[in-house]
């Protein structure tokens, strides 16, 4: 990878907005994916949510649980110490499309009946991250800073 290429990377813009963004959304993401990798917080771990996925057709549920499981609890880590933001925003991101268009779209918007109003939140808040990278108080910050 060529310089250029990770400067783009790492780069954000040199402000706190997003630390509120990453912070929060971080802690969701890592808690959903514990729930689904490790049964954590009332989750079903990886057998339990597999054969949910594959009751609603997503097959193979084990292996899809264990790569959104996985998006959620890494990303979401990697999101509170701001390290490849860009990249662990689109990957969850990508995981909140799966989300809303496979399991919440035909309850409609509100949480209230299971709808997506939620994962829209994250989707809104994952595509913030991933425009506008990690922010200052950040380890990509510091890994710019550095190529600079």
């Amino acid at each position: 990878m060529n310089t250029s290429t990770l400067k783009q990377l790492f780069s954000s813009e040199n402000s706190v907005s997003a630390l509120p963004l990453r912070l929060i959304a971080g802690i969701i993401f890592m808690a959903h994916g514990a729930q689904k990798l490790f049964a954590w917080f009332g989750g079903y771990g990886l057998e339990g949510t597999g054969q949910w996925m594959e009751s609603i057709g997503l097959t193979p549920g084990y292996l899809l649980t264990l790569l959104a499981g996985s998006a959620e609890f890494f990303g979401g880590i990697l999101l509170i110490v701001g390290l490849l933001v860009r990249p662990s925003a689109l990957v969850l991101a990508f995981t909140m499309i799966v989300a809303i268009f496979s399991v919440h779209i035909d309850n409609g918007l509100f949480m209230s009946n299971n709808g997506y109003e939620f994962g829209l939140s994250l989707l809104a808040i994952s595509v913030a991250l991933m425009l506008q990278g990690a922010g200052r108080f950040s380890i990509d910050n510091i890994i710019a800073d550095k190529l600079k």
